[in-house]
């Protein structure tokens, strides 16, 4: 295979674990996004949108719209857009089990992934510096008191369903801050996970362009972030991912294959991190 067909491939896989990563409340599809080194090409493609093509087709300049539309880093988005969707399709049945029924190890698990992920994020943060602990400290601070949160309930109208989509997308795009966490918080998960199950296309639609929404929006903000105060972003990053190990650790009970299934977590990323960036 021709090493762009490659890259597609593996643009792929990466889509798919960041799906599995986001119907998973506790784990981020941001730190997949990260420890397997498309963050912030991510990041930066998607506050770069173009979106002058869709007024431009409409004025009937097809030429033109099709070359603002190439404008966009379409290598990027549409396999790793494809990989999201077959993985949120495929596995929230799977992962909406798993919690139910295999919660204690399953948990287990997200701990191990998590914890390897902050080392990971280590490795980029530079030279420790007294600010860049404090912003460590600030994101530990931030994600260990949104991991003790209760949750909130106000119904499932559709105005409700949007925000929540807005609110889940950022979280996804930030490592250390699960999505689907949030949408435990706010009483929308189990909702959420029911109409993908059912096709519930409305609620689907709806929730997906709040996604879209917070997508445009709070991309621009995280893309300013790093390329302004990169390690100081960084060095909050990996306070949030340490932060966020309190919804595990306190899911998990310490069994014999609980621990393994934590440390078979924990070699794993380290294992993808490894590949995905040879």
């Amino acid at each position: 295979m021709s090493q762009k067909v490659i890259e597609h491939i593996l643009i792929f896989v990466r889509g798919m674990l960041m799906g599995i990563a986001d119907l998973i409340p506790g784990v981020s599809g941001g730190t997949i996004a990260f420890i397997t080194g498309i963050y912030q090409r991510l990041i930066h493609s998607l506050s770069n949108l173009d979106f002058s093509f869709a007024a431009l087709l409409l004025k009937g300049k097809f030429k033109q719209s099709y070359g603002a539309f190439n404008r966009n880093d379409l290598a990027l988005f549409i396999p790793l857009g494809l990989g999201i969707a077959v993985s949120i399709l495929s596995f929230s049945r799977i992962m909406n089990y798993l919690l139910l029924n295999q919660a204690a190890v399953t948990y287990a698990f997200f701990f191990g992934l998590i914890l390897a992920s902050a080392f990971v994020f280590l490795k980029h943060a530079g030279i420790l510096k007294v600010e860049k602990f404090l912003f460590f400290i600030l994101g530990l601070l931030v994600a260990y008191w949104l991991g003790g949160g209760v949750s909130v309930l106000l119904g499932n109208s559709l105005p409700v369903i949007f925000v929540s989509g807005m609110i889940a997308i950022s979280a996804m795009l930030l490592p250390g801050i699960s999505g689907a966490f949030l949408l435990l918080l706010l009483g929308q998960y189990q909702y959420i996970i029911e109409a993908l199950h059912s096709h519930n296309l409305v609620v689907i639609a709806v929730f997906g362009a709040g996604a879209l929404s917070g997508l445009l929006v709070f991309s621009k903000v995280i893309d300013y972030l790093l390329r302004n105060f990169k390690y100081l972003m960084i060095s909050f990053l990996i306070g949030l991912m340490v932060g966020a190990l309190r919804v595990p650790l306190r899911e998990t009970t310490f069994s014999s294959l609980a621990i393994g299934f934590g440390l078979f977590g924990f070699v794993l990323v380290f294992g993808l991190d490894r590949f995905l960036h040879r």
